[in-house]
């Protein structure tokens, strides 16, 4: 969908997701990569879903990190609300080991798959440092074309911060999580005006789960959490992480 090609795991992922919305009968109505239009599940449920069933898709056969990403919102409507008003957010990274990220409100908290098929707790209330010494820049090659983006990659080099870019979302904002700071860019450029990512189940989730651990999220003029979901495929530019250098990256591409 959206002019993407799938690929067979996207789709196994998609379904195996949707069947288990669909067995707990509390989600009325889901949102997510593999369909351009809002999916109906049980009209009376209490929630409605947006989900990434397999976020980095590509790189599986690379063998590198991949994830799935979900908003949960209340009610059985999507279009029309912003990331705000999420009641919870998740993400699970699978990688070397398979990890589980929520937050419900009150902080971000993070789960490990442990040998026996459990989920147990390693880190409560994860947060994200005002300062990045990490950068994980996506459009690289969007620094022809902006020279704003351009000025501030140059900078993150010449301060000598660290490089950590894979390619997927997941692994690329858990390292944010994960370290306790950093940034991570996705300007908007001539082949992405609008962004490449998709708000209500990539943008959306993590701008409420940084607020949650102390960062930022923004499309580089507005607050990814007060932006209205309008569409399914809706897309936006997204700066993530450390709130100094957010703040930073947009007055960069202010310029």
């Amino acid at each position: 969908m959206f002019g993407e090609e799938q690929v067979k795991l996207d789709v196994l992922s998609d379904r195996i997701i949707q069947e288990h919305l669909a067995e707990n009968r509390l989600v009325a109505s889901y949102a997510c990569e593999e369909h351009d239009t809002v999916v109906e599940l049980s009209p009376d449920a209490p929630y409605s879903v947006t989900f990434d069933p397999l976020d980095g898709s590509s790189l599986v056969d690379a063998n590198l990190a991949i994830g799935s990403i979900f908003g949960i919102y209340e009610g059985k409507e999507i279009i029309g609300h912003t990331p705000r008003e999420q009641v919870a957010a998740l993400y699970v990274l699978y990688g070397p080991r398979t990890l589980f990220v929520y937050s419900t409100g009150s902080g971000v908290h993070e789960f490990l798959l442990n040998d026996v098929g459990e989920f147990v707790l390693l880190r409560e209330h994860l947060g994200i440092g005002d300062n990045a010494k990490n950068f994980s820049p996506g459009n690289l090659r969007g620094i022809d074309e902006t020279d704003g983006y351009r000025d501030i990659v140059e900078s993150w080099m010449a301060q000598q911060m660290t490089l950590r870019y894979s390619g997927c979302l997941v692994a690329d904002v858990h390292h944010i999580f994960s370290k306790g700071q950093g940034i991570f860019t996705f300007p908007a450029s001539k082949k992405y005006p609008q962004g490449k990512l998709r708000h209500a189940f990539e943008c959306g989730p993590f701008a409420y789960l940084a607020a949650q651990a102390g960062g930022a999220a923004t499309d580089g003029e507005k607050e990814i959490l007060d932006i209205p979901i309008t569409a399914v495929d809706q897309r936006c530019p997204l700066i993530i992480g450390s709130k100094n250098e957010v703040a930073r990256v947009c007055a960069s591409l202010a310029r």
